[in-house]
């Protein structure tokens, strides 16, 4: 299959990157306004999980089923456009919400019209950029715009518009990109052409299949310890930084920007690294620094400028994320099966971590307080980084510079 030119990836990947930031800033948006919504809509913090769990939920079925059907149909770009008007209207539904209830089916909606389009996006990234640069171009398309947009300009711009204009109307806003990218992507991205055999009838990918092999194993491990880590901080550290810290929600909005800033530069530091040293040495080092992020909120006094290095390189774990859901589970299967992978990587991790995590995570902090999820994430770092040694090394030029050389014939 012949490759589009260089400014084409480059274009490709670009446009992905800054929808999935959209996609990310409207899936956010709840949890940095939820200092302004839960007094509002008088939510527990049970109830604050259980939001975040309701997205994740059909988050996952999304892209578990309809990144899987993508695959089988061979057509692409519908299927990013549709997601994006879908996701756009939740979110002004999302704005005008009353109760709990109508929050939650918002949410719900929500989770069904964005969970399948990085899988989606990831398949296309897989079929048009060259494989030497597939770690970095599919860690721009995940990590780049999602962070920037939705942890660095989401919690600033969201709160700055909410303490001004509303909560309500913060939503309104966060609604209208998704819109304008959709037609982009309309008009800008060609689907990808089929692989030869690719979507032949019964030519598909089973979870059954899937498990057979110990990297894709390993990644939902790993995928359900850190999307538990990185639901659980979106949902309840805007809360402790601003209850329990006694910070401002101004101030809790620059702190959770910080994370969207270090994030938005591990989206090309950390896949680039590991396109260079190796798949498995990432994925073994990266968890670990994310200890320092709970630490650092608990237990660092004084001004709160103070928790920014340790805001910034904590939350590098981000970096590592492309990698597990989607970069490994491609070079470890077929090509043809890049969507259902990560789909299955990301689905099991959105369901069994992103779905249980936040509601536990909310009752722990009714019963024990809001340091009980920041030690609940401390956990969950230590434990991908553990999972990560058993992973068997997919990047290209590590595993062509291992394989034996080819003996040189005598001529006859």
């Amino acid at each position: 299959m012949e490759r589009k030119s260089a400014s084409y990836q480059v274009t490709l990947v670009l446009l992905l990157s800054i929808n999935f930031g959209i996609l990310f800033f409207d899936r956010n948006a709840l949890n940095f306004l939820m200092p302004f919504v839960q007094p509002d809509l008088k939510l527990s913090n049970t109830q604050v999980g259980m939001l975040a769990s309701a997205l994740s939920l059909t988050w996952a079925l999304s892209g578990i089923f309809i990144g899987a059907m993508s695959d089988r149909a061979g057509k692409k770009k519908i299927f990013i456009v549709v997601a994006g008007i879908a996701f756009s209207l939740c979110s002004f539904i999302s704005g005008i919400a009353t109760s709990f209830f109508m929050l939650l089916g918002a949410r719900l909606l929500m989770g069904a019209a964005e969970g399948a389009v990085m899988p989606i996006s990831h398949s296309i990234v897989a079929a048009e950029v060259s494989p030497e640069r597939r770690g970095l171009a599919m860690g721009v398309a995940q990590n780049l715009g999602s962070n920037f947009f939705g942890s660095f300009v989401a919690p600033v711009v969201l709160v700055a518009f909410a303490t001004t204009f509303g909560w309500r109307n913060s939503f309104l806003l966060a609604g209208l990109p998704g819109l304008i990218f959709a037609a982009l992507i309309w008009f800008l991205v060609q689907d990808p052409e089929a692989e030869a055999g690719a979507h032949q009838s019964g030519d598909r990918l089973t979870l059954a299949e899937a498990l057979k092999h110990r990297n894709m194993v390993i990644c939902i491990l790993m995928s359900i310890c850190l999307v538990s880590y990185l639901v659980i901080t979106w949902a309840f550290m805007p809360l402790f930084l601003t209850q329990s810290r006694g910070f401002t929600p101004e101030v809790q909005g620059w702190l959770m920007g910080v994370l969207g800033i270090s994030a938005t530069l591990g989206s090309f530091i950390v896949p680039a690294i590991s396109d260079k040293v190796g798949r498995r040495p990432v994925m073994i080092v990266i968890p670990f620094i994310g200890v320092i992020l709970p630490l650092a909120a608990m237990f660092l006094g004084g001004s709160p400028w103070a928790l920014v290095p340790f805001f910034f390189f904590g939350w590098a774990l981000n970096g590592i994320f492309p990698l597990f859901m989607a970069t490994i589970p491609s070079e470890t299967l077929p090509p043809r099966y890049t969507a259902t992978a990560t789909g299955i990587v990301m689905g099991l991790g959105e369901v069994i971590g992103g779905v249980l995590s936040p509601t536990l995570a909310g009752r722990a902090a009714d019963s024990f307080g809001l340091n009980a999820p920041l030690w609940i994430i401390l956990g969950l770092t230590v434990l991908a980084g553990l999972l990560a040694f058993g992973l068997i090394e997919t990047a290209p030029g590590k595993v062509k510079a291992a394989a034996p050389a080819k003996p040189i014939r005598a001529a006859a």
